[in-house]
């Protein structure tokens, strides 16, 4: 059987590597993005050269009704989510004192809300077929907290705690919920939107040396979402290159 799934985010950096290396296990994918519409439906193309279903789909997942709208789209068109990444987010580097309302809720919607209202809407199917799998996208920040993103981590952290809070709901029902953790990942959102020059960073606290790649925190995630990875619920999986052991 060909478990269907839906990886938000997936029209760039780790979103993308996750939704290729899940089309490369013979997965249909269903993929999320917000504005970024042809770079979403150029990893269509992609995983369909592969000889995998595709289908890029538009959603603001702070918004609970463009939730609903885009699983149900990605049902319609693949059929019943039976696996689900929630890697889209956002990302905001600002001093502590500086944090506005509107800066928190923002991040509290996208990256917390988003993930648990997706979690609620894809749920039922897995919970009916008896299988699953959920991985959440935290971040280190989520573990040891935040120096310059306070706000990004606050809600990663929330994150953690929802991942192990649905294991402990639902492993029951044969579905697993993991959450991977990443650090210093050379993506477009680490360069562009964060500003971080990577050939200028000195990686020598980190004990494997460089930054890593996001076909790496991919491999991870298509383990997570296999058949043999039926006991491993509720963890939080570090993809940080010895950073943090937590």
């Amino acid at each position: 059987m060909k478990h269907t799934a839906l990886v938000t985010g997936g029209s760039r950096g780790i979103g993308k590597a996750i939704a290729l290396a899940l089309a490369y296990e013979g997965m249909p994918v269903a993929l999320t993005y917000n504005d970024k519409e042809k770079e979403a439906h150029a990893v269509v193309k992609e995983i369909e050269k592969i000889g995998s279903s595709a289908v890029a789909v538009r959603l603001d997942q702070g918004d609970r009704e463009s939730v609903r709208r885009a699983v149900e789209e990605a049902r319609e068109r693949l059929g019943p989510i039976a696996v689900l990444v929630n890697n889209a987010g956002i990302a905001q580097k600002k001093p502590f004192e500086e944090i506005t309302d509107d800066d928190w809720d923002a991040m509290m919607a996208v990256n917390l809300r988003g993930p648990f209202s997706l979690c609620q809407e894809v749920l039922p199917d897995m919970v009916k077929s008896k299988w699953g799998r959920i991985v959440n996208i935290s971040s280190i920040g989520g573990q040891w907290g935040g120096v310059h993103q306070v706000h990004y981590a606050a809600a990663k952290a929330g994150l953690i705690n929802l991942t192990r809070s649905l294991a402990r709901l639902y492993s029951k029902h044969g579905i697993t919920v993991n959450a991977v953790a990443p650090e210093w990942i050379a993506t477009d959102q680490m360069k562009k939107d964060m500003g971080y020059d990577f050939d200028s960073i000195d990686f020598s606290n980190v004990p494997v040396g460089r930054a890593g790649t996001p076909e790496e925190v991919a491999s991870t995630v298509a383990f997570l979402c296999s058949e043999g990875a039926s006991y491993i619920s509720g963890q939080t999986v570090n993809v940080n290159g010895g950073v943090y052991f937590g």
